[in-house]
């Protein structure tokens, strides 16, 4: 592990810094080029720079940034089937204002100006796409897109839309993504293709990968078609101690009230084995200048096999044997017991498998008719996402335990390894009994189909155009699951089980850069012998029980919007104006099926939502001069509740006394957002931008807990999400890039990008009945990114530092602190070689530094995760025909 830190300080005065030097070189490159930067291009002006590098691949950004009616950001492909990163999401950090959280050190959820993945709206190819679910350990996500679906490969540019407009589809508070693919009519007849080597110094394991994109257009390009595929495949092992959660007054009789001790804690080794098939069709027909059709298929599969191996520590779980704290041995730092002994402690080895399969098909067609100054587009659109367990295998969770005292130690910190010893040998299987066998089976389906109609029509005058349209959006999400606990095995004592019923941990060197009396190796259960033993064709036969009901759910969504908008461009004192004004009205209907139960008789039941919006926008771009851009935008944006927060279901947690639901009647988040940029030009390859921000939110989405009575549980604590808080983000972003090619050479093959966003946060709800304030979920105040970039001749190479403070992981309850990340920050570079016009080789590397990342509660008292993944490097051959 590597303790190196990048201390660039985000601030205005560094952007103001950043900007003095690009006048500087926008002056000198001015002198080589013109007197002044060239006039504003056009809408297409995108299409006339050649993407080659990483530098082109900025300056079409920028151009398009530029040309834009409205707010926006965008990554583009560098060169056929070279995105700047692997993950499609890694790539969006890029994007000013976009911050990213990785799940086992990949990139996979992204958050827009401070707000969560949950607030963003993601399209491909302008359609809204299926989400695919989490099913890896029961839990059941909400509508946060899962990046790592989507192969990087097969991306041409991904746009981020911070200021929408009436015509786009309505769903986003944070940034409306348009993720597009390779089109024939913009390749032509090309061919490319890649092979890739990628090593984990973690798990220490070679994984290959392939890609190849073919593309073909007749003569007079009339007909195209696209085809290209790709196979990835990756190892990934994570080490990770962490502890769920604080709990409040659970040893009262011998603390006192008012302190937090710890609950679950699990050191854990997490693997996995990734396979990611995936293949895009697309073709186009042009048979005239006035009509256009095209047609777009992609299919992904990505296959998991989960391997983890745990030893659960349960500090405060009465369900075997009371713990019981000793009196005085307990260190208080403020609120927190730091340190202590408990005995009558559950210490349980745990093994759990799966193989998890997300599969993900998107199909459109758009059809366009320009007949003279009219435009009209006919576009449907479809797409299902499921994930599931193939072969007829589930989740399987072996647990040995023994009951032992536990010494605990947190207090050195949240970023060391906490002290948890005990009398009892764990490393000897003579000391473990038999305890539950677990065997859960999920389902998540996800459908997402459109139907739209748009028209428009140009004006000569300064009312410059009109367009309306009209769009009938079906969503569904069915989510089944079904949990068999089988305690056939109960407190039998594991030797007497036999040799095939546990092994020795096969993996070493558990966290070994931290030092420290914690367990490293245990006793782990096998992951064969259970299932043959307990899963029996009896088992399998069983009904439904009221708590597999309970769990499983269906929401139905139809949406019914129409748009109008206008645009308009004059002269006001001198200064070219032009922009839109429109409004968009939707209408949702929502069914949430699911099951309850009166005692303990399961009783369906259906709960009917609706709610209609009417959703203004205006968008102003001004002209200030032929460099200079200024944009002031307003709007009424909405964002519908997570999934399974509108379900009516109820899931109990095995290992606490806790429980989730949904509320139907959740009411969606509504805002006002406001914004205000300026867009500095000197230089073609030149951007100096800026802009000010305010999202007003109300009916803020919230957790409220009940106590209530499970059969064989007794008293549980149910969380579930209501309407009942006010929130409010303001912000500032700014980003800088630019080519130093006015530098002697050799020099010139520099060049610099950075962006900085600081955000601030008003919000006053509730956790149960604690208080939140002045902090949201997912949104860190200060992140930025810096990248240095080096093009001459045949060598190109990056370096970039992508950096966010700490944000709010989890609100906690009643009587559980809430949880935060700390900030972190990734060091990623490549270095690529042009072997000739055809070939490449690029060596790339993500996590330079070794960085991992920690989480502590309420305060850096209450630590709770260490999570490393190690660096990822990888060696890619690239040929284009």
């Amino acid at each position: 592990m590597s303790n190196s830190k990048f201390l660039f300080a985000p601030c205005a005065g560094a952007v103001a810094v950043l900007a003095f030097a690009a006048l500087g070189a926008g002056q000198a490159q001015a002198a080589d080029t013109a007197a002044t930067a060239p006039a504003a291009e056009p809408a297409d002006a995108v299409d006339a720079v050649v993407i080659t590098s990483y530098g082109k691949s900025l300056q079409a950004a920028a151009a398009l940034k530029r040309s834009a009616d409205y707010g926006l950001d965008a990554v583009n492909a560098e060169d056929i089937g070279k995105f700047p990163t692997r993950n499609a999401a890694e790539a969006l950090q890029l994007v000013t204002g976009v911050t990213i959280d990785r799940q086992r050190g990949a990139g996979l959820y992204v958050s827009v100006r401070g707000l969560g993945p949950q607030f963003q709206y993601t399209e491909l190819n302008g359609r809204s796409i299926a989400v695919n679910d989490l099913i890896e350990n029961g839990g059941a996500k909400g509508r946060q897109f899962r990046f790592e679906v989507l192969p990087a490969e097969l991306i041409s540019q991904i746009e981020v839309v911070k200021t929408p407009t009436a015509d786009m589809d309505e769903g986003a508070l944070g940034g409306n993504i348009n993720i597009k693919t390779f089109k024939p009519f913009d390749l032509g007849k090309k061919a490319a293709f890649s092979v890739r080597e990628t090593y984990n110094d973690v798990r220490k394991k070679a994984d290959p990968s392939a890609s190849g994109l073919y593309s073909w257009t007749n003569e007079n390009k009339t007909l195209g078609l696209l085809a290209s595929g790709l196979y990835d495949e990756r190892h990934v092992r994570n080490d990770r101690l962490y502890m769920v959660g604080w709990n409040l007054d659970k040893f009262k009789s011998v603390l006192g009230s008012g302190l937090y001790t710890p609950t679950r804690t699990r050191p854990t080794v997490e693997t996995e084995h990734r396979k990611l098939y995936s293949g895009a069709v697309s073709g186009q027909w042009k048979p005239n200048s006035d009509f256009q059709t095209d047609v777009d298929l992609l299919v992904t599969r990505l296959d998991v096999d989960y391997d983890e191996f745990g030893l659960d520590i349960y500090p405060d779980d009465a369900t075997f044997a009371t713990p019981q704290f000793v009196a005085g041995s307990q260190k208080v730092v403020g609120d927190t017991v730091v340190a202590g002994t408990i005995n009558n402690v559950r210490w349980m080895a745990s093994r759990e498998t799966s193989l998890n399969r997300h599969d993900l098909t998107i199909f459109g067609i758009k059809q366009a008719w320009t007949p003279g100054a009219w435009a009209f587009n006919a576009e449907y659109g479809y797409s299902r996402a499921r994930s599931y367990h193939p072969d007829g295998k589930a989740t399987t969770r072996d647990r040995i335990a023994f009951f032992a005292p536990l010494s605990f130690d947190f207090s050195r910190g949240s970023t060391s390894i906490p002290q948890l010893t005990t009398t009892v040998d764990y490393t000897n299987p003579a000391n473990f009994v038999g305890q539950a066998f677990d065997y859960t089976w999920k389902d998540s389906r996800d459908s997402d189909e459109t139907f739209r109609l748009d028209g428009s029509r140009v004006f000569s005058g300064w009312f410059t155009k009109i367009a309306f349209g009209a769009e009938q959006h079906n969503m569904n999400r069915t989510y089944l699951r079904r949990d068999w606990v089988l305690n056939d095995i109960l407190n039998t004592p594991l030797t007497t089980l036999g040799a095939s019923f546990y092994e020795t941990m096969p993996y070493k060197g558990f966290l070994k850069d931290f030092a420290g009396n914690t367990p490293r190796t245990w006793v782990t259960p096998t992951s064969d012998a259970y299932y043959k033993k307990m899963y029996t064709s009896a088992v399998a036969a069983q009904p439904w029980s009221a708590a597999d009901l309970r769990n499983s759910f269906i929401v139905d969504q139809k949406i019914h919007s129409a748009y109008v908008r206008g645009d308009f461009k004059f002269d006001l004192a001198g200064v070219p104006v032009s922009g839109n004004l429109g409004v968009r009205y939707a209408e949702t209907k929502q069914l949430a099926s699911g099951t309850l139960t009166s005692g303990s008789t399961p009783v369906p039941v259906g709960y009917l939502k609706e709610y209609k919006n009417w959703l203004p926008s205006l968008n102003v771009k001004l002209d200030l001069r032929d460099d200079l851009v200024g944009r002031l935008s307003a709007s009424r944006v909405v964002n519908r509740p997570n999934v399974t927060d509108s379900a009516p279901r109820i899931s109990v947690s095995r290992d606490s006394p806790t429980a989730s639901g949904g509320n139907p009647d959740l009411d969606p988040f509504l805002a006002d957002q406001y914004d205000a940029s300026l867009e500095w030009y000197p230089a073609p390859t030149t951007a100096v931008t800026a802009a000010v921000f305010i999202k007003t939110m109300d009916n803020y989405i919230t957790a409220q807990n009940t106590t209530i009575q499970v059969p064989g549980r007794g008293d549980v604590l149910l969380s579930a999400s209501v309407n009942g808080g006010d929130a409010e983000v303001r912000g500032f972003e700014a980003a800088y890039n630019q080519s130093l090619s006015f530098l002697p050479a050799p020099f010139d093959g520099f060049g610099v990008q950075a962006s900085v966003t600081l955000v601030d946060s008003k919000a006053n709800y509730f956790a149960g009945n604690r208080q939140i304030k002045d902090d949201l979920v997912g949104l860190s105040k200060q992140s930025y990114n810096l990248v240095g970039y080096y093009e001459k001749g045949p060598i190109s190479a990056r370096l970039g530092w992508f950096w966010r403070s700490r944000y709010l992981q989890s609100i906690g309850s009643t009587t559980t602190a809430q949880s935060y990340i700390a900030p972190y920050g990734s060091l990623d570079g490549s270095l690529s070689y042009q072997i000739t016009p055809q070939y490449a080789v690029t060596l790339e590397g993500s996590n330079l530094t070794d960085e991992v990342r920690f989480t502590y509660g309420k305060t850096k008292d209450q630590p709770m995760e260490i999570y490393h993944w190690g660096r990822t490097v990888s060696l890619t051959l690239r040929g284009k025909f």
